[in-house]
């Protein structure tokens, strides 16, 4: 490869990191000003400066707009859930689920708006393209593997695939928000019910 064409890519990819640093700016500007729902992509476009292809080449929708911006505090839940799981290994499966469960809501409380765009990304089926995210996919492998150890020390068959799927819909954000919101849950509240109905503890 040439001089030149060396240059020429060093040029792109500098190009292309302060394009996606303009984005995530203004995005976050965008957000605190009027709320992650009321913002278009089109909008986030003209308020970094840059064409609606170069937005969208890089975010395919505004939930992966979103998880970008939450992905350093998405790698540091699963740091703290890794750091929490090695911490009580010796516990019982479902205490440790439980203790998972108490971390992603702490998370979810803290990230409400950004988890909300997310979960609302512009897709045709949102539905699916929140379960299939990075997030919602690591936390569904954790959630089978403690179900399936649940399954084995009680000596009877869960379908951990199913139970993990409904927990994690239980977990998003219209199901949380309806009973943090209109039901009036406290976190706390809403943690003791899903381990009371999922795990079987308080």
């Amino acid at each position: 490869m040439s001089r030149s064409e060396t240059t020429q890519i060093r040029s792109e990819r500098r190009d292309a990191a302060e394009n996606r640093q303009r984005i995530l700016n203004a995005a976050i500007k965008l957000f605190e000003q009027n709320g992650v729902e009321q913002v278009s992509m089109n909008q986030i476009a003209s308020e970094a400066q840059v064409g609606p292809g170069t937005l969208y080449r890089r975010y395919r929708n505004k939930g992966e707009l979103c998880l970008d911006l939450l992905k350093d505090n998405v790698d540091q839940l699963f740091n703290d859930i890794e750091t929490y799981l090695e911490q009580n290994h010796s516990a019982p499966s479902s205490q440790r689920l439980k203790g998972v469960l108490s971390l992603f809501i702490r998370f979810r409380e803290r990230k409400a708006q950004l988890l909300m765009g997310v979960e609302d990304s512009s897709s045709i089926n949102p539905l699916r393209s929140r379960m299939q995210s990075p997030l919602f996919n690591e936390l569904h492998q954790l959630f089978v593997e403690l179900i399936d150890e649940m399954s084995i020390s009680a000596q009877t068959h869960f379908n951990s695939t199913f139970r993990a799927d409904i927990l994690l819909m239980a977990l998003s954000r219209d199901s949380y928000s309806f009973q943090r919101d209109v039901r009036g849950y406290s976190p706390e509240i809403i943690l003791e019910q899903l381990c009371a109905l999922f795990i079987g503890i308080k």
